[in-house]
């Protein structure tokens, strides 16, 4: 067993989650402690600067305008993150591993064998005096896969040790939603779904100022535009069969008229509680469980929305397992980092599309001075 740190900055920008667990890459040994160091404003502006000019990219090597100043922020806000995680919670350095470090998706266009994630595994390995496995997705979206989602291997470790009868489904709702679709021994089966918390914190954020709607509070005092969300349902990727991914900004051109901010809150809410629940039809079996990870299962409307849209299922958070709905992605970069380290796969030709089992990541050492 290895004892790993992973850090996740998903796209919804709002900060760095960390989290350890002792793991050899196939099981799940133990949780540790977790933690998180948010994006200050100033912060996520420069990344949704960069997130901007980044449609532009055509090479993944290449930091032009403001993506070489996003890449310092990144790697410097994750660096803090670790020094601030192993301080409170008394971590010896010593103790550590290895680091799984995502970084921050800018770009991710799977199509164009183009995914960029920014972040200095390099340097933030010399910042921390830790090895660090980094650029964990490039060599699937190379080899022809979608290059995401990721996290399920970690959601099958997870789901072996509920002992309870398939199919289940983990559904991770961050800035985008994806969901793993787990069956005994048949081969993993994951996608995207569609927007996750994205469209909706885009919007709230631009009618109250807030970043995000908290508890789904807004929501729930709103009305649903049904005639809106079936015909954002209409969206070929929502009938195309998995292995499929998405950028952040895939559904940006998806515009509410006029509105008022809680049936706007509402509207968004409902879309991507129907936008996961449209994925049932284009799984092998209907899941008899649904858990629900990331900053959606902290919604309380969101959660009673997928509960109306998939009555034949139980619906539930990650926390109720026991898990943990805020860190698990963090823990799963973690679990990756180890797996990365043995050669064992992150992704197969049923989660992301690419020709047959692949490993990944590359390898960044501490060189002390």
């Amino acid at each position: 067993m290895l004892t790993a740190i992973g850090l996740m900055s998903g796209t919804s920008l709002d900060g760095v989650d960390v989290a350890l667990i002792q793991t050899d890459g196939e099981r799940v040994g133990s949780f540790g402690p977790s933690g998180y160091r948010p994006y200050s404003e100033a912060e996520r502006a420069v990344l949704r600067q960069a997130l901007a000019e980044a449609v532009q990219l055509s090479r993944r090597d290449i930091r032009p305008g403001s993506l070489a100043e996003a890449e310092r922020v990144v790697t410097s806000v994750h660096a803090e993150a670790v020094e601030a995680f192993l301080t409170d919670h008394g971590i010896a350095r010593g103790s550590i591993d290895i680091i799984g470090f995502h970084g921050q998706t800018v770009l991710h266009r799977p199509a164009d064998r183009l995914t960029v994630q920014i972040g200095d595994g390099a340097s933030l390995a010399g910042m921390v005096g830790l090895p660090v496995i980094h650029d964990l997705r490039a060599a699937d979206v190379a080899a022809g896969g979608q290059g995401a989602p990721l996290v399920p291997v970690y959601h099958r470790a997870l789901a072996q040790g509920l002992h309870r009868d398939g199919p289940i489904a983990v559904v991770n709702i961050g800035g985008v939603s994806n969901v793993t679709y787990i069956d005994g021994d048949i081969a993993l089966i994951a996608c995207d779904t569609g927007p996750g918390n994205a469209l909706l914190d885009d919007f709230v954020l631009r009618a109250t100022g807030q970043p995000f709607d908290a508890d789904g509070a807004l929501a729930a005092q709103g009305r649903v535009d049904d005639a809106w969300i079936a015909r954002g349902l209409q969206n070929p990727f929502f009938a195309a069969a998995p292995p499929k991914s998405l950028d952040r900004n895939h559904f940006a051109a998806l515009q509410l008229s006029d509105t008022t901010p809680a049936d706007g809150a509402a509207t968004l809410t409902a879309f991507t509680a129907a936008t996961i629940a449209s994925i049932a039809p284009l799984l092998p079996k209907p899941p008899r469980s649904w858990i629900i990870t990331g900053g959606g299962a902290r919604n309380p409307t969101m959660l009673r929305m997928l509960r109306e849209r998939l009555p034949a299922a139980s619906v539930e958070s990650a926390n109720d397992l026991g898990w943990s709905a805020d860190a698990m992605e963090a823990q799963a970069f973690a679990f990756l980092a180890a797996r990365s380290l043995a050669g064992l796969p992150l992704s197969y030709p049923a989660t992301t599309g690419v020709p047959e089992p692949m490993t990944g990541g590359v390898r960044a050492d501490y060189l002390a001075s």
